[in-house]
């Protein structure tokens, strides 16, 4: 029994996607989420068990995933959440309707493409390929003029364009490689959305909002927010990413070690000592995946530069992707969801379902890269993610569709 009953919606209308940016971006996120997970479950189970046949895509199906999961899946999301709050962080107007609905049809009609791409129709990914570029260039050519227009500086805001920028040089990055370009400017453009991207993001939202979340509903807490942790952070992660580009793993232990201690320091003093509700507290847990993940890199490196053996493989990798990012996902979807349509800040079942179970699925991932039977491992994972999400993206999707609860626009 949900504790938060949602009253019931009326008036579905896919109107009102376009009445506010999160409206869009966040619908076509969750369903690209979906979409993506599916075929790539449907792909791995096909490599496994090859009775399941599926065609082999080009490019190679799994750089094609990171593709899509990098730039084109959770950057939906990033510009929903981003075209919301440029203008708030900024002090300047809400964007007009017309400036974020491009945005939006570039990045789920390029996934769409890439995808039919990836199941046999040829043109596909290059159609797909100029779509997602056409909706990264519209989403920072409205972002990136707030930053000369407003009064003061925003750091946080200044951080997300300069990750948003480097993202848009992963996906000309993967544009070079599709058109004939070395595979080197694949393997380029998933680190850059890996380290570029998505982690740069992550971080400076949650070094913007996390605090601020916690002080506004903890008893006595008090918000830590320096700037000098964003400005030891760029530095480390385009540290850790020149070291990737260049393959130099047992060297990564030099920047992953300062990682650790930067992000366990956070958890450390963001964590509310007094009672917390759960909206809050999935942020901090989704967090706690961040030093987890840096302990797991630095420890791979070091193992690495003493033996030779890469341990571990992609499990670092996908603890950063499936805990954190998922994690923190499922947390910040559902509260901006929540707020934003009127209704309590509180998780309700599909949500902490869709949470709990991201737990597993990332400790399932993880463990497949230790485990015989790697392959049926990633299968189960990949099936997990969709039992864990379809849920909560099915609430979500029927909230952006109906009127806001308590009746206010947007």
């Amino acid at each position: 029994m949900d504790p938060h009953p949602a009253p019931p919606p009326s008036r579905v209308s896919p109107r009102l996607l376009g009445a506010a940016p999160h409206r869009l971006m966040f619908f076509i996120g969750a369903g690209n989420l979906l979409l993506a997970m599916a075929w790539w479950a449907a792909w791995l189970a096909a490599a496994r068990w090859p009775a399941l046949s599926m065609p082999q895509p080009q490019p190679y199906a799994g750089w094609l995933h990171a593709f899509v999961m990098q730039y084109q899946v959770l950057p939906s999301f990033f510009f929903g959440f981003l075209l919301t709050t440029f203008p708030k962080w900024t002090g300047q107007p809400e964007f007009e309707r017309w400036r974020y609905v491009p945005v939006g049809l570039g990045l789920m009609g390029g996934q769409l493409c890439t995808l039919l791409g990836a199941l046999g129709w040829e043109a596909g990914i290059v159609v797909g390929l100029l779509m997602t570029v056409a909706g990264w260039t519209a989403g920072l050519a409205t972002l990136t003029p707030l930053l000369w227009r407003e009064q003061g500086v925003t750091w946080h805001a200044r951080s997300c364009i300069a990750a948003l920028s480097l993202g848009l040089v992963g996906v000309l990055a993967w544009t070079a490689f599709v058109l004939g370009a070395s595979p080197m400017w694949a393997f380029a453009s998933i680190k850059l959305g890996t380290f570029g991207l998505l982690l740069p993001v992550y971080f400076t939202v949650a070094h913007r909002m996390f605090p601020f979340f916690a002080s506004r509903v903890t008893p006595g807490y008090q918000p830590w927010r320096p700037l000098w942790l964003l400005a030891l952070f760029w530095p480390l992660v385009l540290a850790h990413l020149v070291l990737e580009l260049f393959h130099a793993y047992a060297w990564l232990w030099l920047v992953d070690l300062p990682l650790l201690a930067l992000t366990a320091t956070m958890l450390w003093r963001w964590w509310p000592r007094a009672r917390t509700p759960g909206i809050l507290a999935v942020l901090f847990i989704g967090l706690s995946w961040l030093p987890l993940t840096f302990a797991l890199y630095a420890g791979q490196s070091v193992a690495y530069a003493l033996t030779g053996v890469y341990w571990l493989g992609r499990g670092p990798a996908h603890a950063l992707f499936i805990g954190f990012f998922g994690s923190v996902l499922i947390a910040m979807v559902t509260r901006v969801t929540q707020g934003h349509s009127g209704r309590p800040l509180a998780m309700y079942t599909a949500a902490w379902f869709a949470f709990l179970a991201i737990q597993l699925v990332a400790v399932m991932r993880v463990v497949a890269e230790i485990v015989p039977d790697a392959m049926a491992w990633q299968v189960a994972a990949a099936l997990g993610w969709l039992v864990a999400f379809a849920p909560w993206v099915a609430r979500i999707g029927r909230i952006y569709l109906s009127p806001r609860a308590d009746g206010q626009p947007g």
